[in-house]
């Protein structure tokens, strides 16, 4: 019993790490640092790719002239490309309305079906003019209504690495693998994903983030075998459900959230 127990937990436990904002204009020199430790691990990524970059604030970091080189470079290696929005440029206020309700302001929330599904067509020209397959989708600010889902839907992305529990779940005809947490929170149960904003790093986060993975990187996964862990238990629904309630309970209350979640 006890053996069976520990290999439960052991085959459902894992974490995806996920790298926001990558684009020509980004932190090249931490990136480059980070590839080096991915490879050394072998561990395969999940990368936010902004396809059609005009963020005025990462616009000030070096840009690569052979982007998309690099990118295809990525996708070779298995990494996951995923499309992290269209421009990534916020023009909505959310009122935490948006579907997860984070609040503060959006690129996708609030803006009727055609327009959002044009962001999303509009994207994914740039990744095919490009070469790259496209499956994945997390919004910048974690941002989206009903009119995002089925826009996503209509274009043929059906995942998302956004929302909130345990396991990799199925809702609105998505599958969902959840973030959690603003930190690298290894959970002692569950399939989650990192929400990692290297351009933001100095090198010291760097470095905690290199001895997290050489501490954990047995117990890293890619996306395929976390999208082989969706599970529509009512067990984990309902567990994913108490997750959910106690997070936005917790950010609701707690301005300065952000410093532990």
């Amino acid at each position: 019993m006890n053996n069976f127990l520990k290999n439960f937990i052991n085959s459902n436990t894992g974490m995806l790490i996920r790298i926001d904002d990558i684009a020509e204009n980004m932190n090249w020199e931490l990136m480059e640092k980070c590839e080096v430790l991915f490879d050394k691990y072998n561990i395969k990524p999940v990368l936010g790719v902004i396809p059609n970059n005009q963020d005025k604030e990462l616009m000030n970091y070096e840009r690569k002239e052979n982007f998309w080189d690099i990118v295809r470079n990525w996708n070779k290696k298995g990494w996951e490309i995923s499309m992290h929005g269209n421009n990534h440029v916020y023009d909505k206020k959310t009122y935490k309305k948006d579907f997860f309700k984070y609040g503060g302001s959006s690129e996708f929330f609030g803006h009727d079906y055609d327009t959002q599904k044009n962001k999303i067509d509009d994207g994914l020209k740039k990744f095919n003019n490009e070469n790259l397959k496209i499956r994945s989708f997390f919004a910048p600010n974690h941002t989206y209504d009903l009119n995002t889902f089925e826009a996503l839907k209509n274009s043929g992305i059906k995942n998302i690495l956004d929302g909130y529990g345990i396991l990799p779940y199925k809702k609105n005809g998505l599958n969902f693998i959840p973030q959690l947490f603003y930190r690298i929170i290894f959970l002692p149960f569950g399939i989650q994903s990192t929400q990692i904003h290297l351009n933001y790093w100095k090198y010291e986060d760097y470095k905690k983030f290199e001895d997290f993975i050489i501490q954990n990187h047995d117990k890293v996964i890619s996306f395929d075998q976390a999208l082989k862990k969706l599970n529509n238990n009512l067990i984990y629904l309902s567990l994913n459900f108490l997750i959910k309630v106690c997070l936005q309970t917790l950010r609701l209350k707690k301005k300065l959230v952000k410093q532990y979640f």
